[in-house]
């Protein structure tokens, strides 16, 4: 893992839930942690981590992840069992 998905993972389990992480960052790290990346239908991405599907949808236009968005994203990596 580089020290910028590092980064990315420490701001998504940071408190306050922040809201200023860009879904590519999001998304590298999910490839870092070894995740599959499956396009779906328009704006929606499946994430395949440890065998566990999570559907997302990429934020857009602005392609910031909101609170919720960094809120389920924590959840899942929580229950990975991956936290920094």
């Amino acid at each position: 893992m580089t020290s910028s998905q590092h980064r990315t993972l420490k701001a998504v389990f940071e408190s306050p839930t922040r809201a200023d992480i860009r879904w590519a960052d999001v998304e590298s790290l999910f490839k870092a942690l070894g995740a599959d990346i499956i396009e779906r239908r328009g704006s929606r991405v499946c994430i395949v981590l440890n065998g566990v599907p999570s559907v997302f949808h990429r934020p857009h236009p602005e392609r910031i992840a909101g609170k919720k968005m960094v809120e389920s994203v924590r959840a899942m990596l929580k229950a990975m069992g991956i936290e920094p």
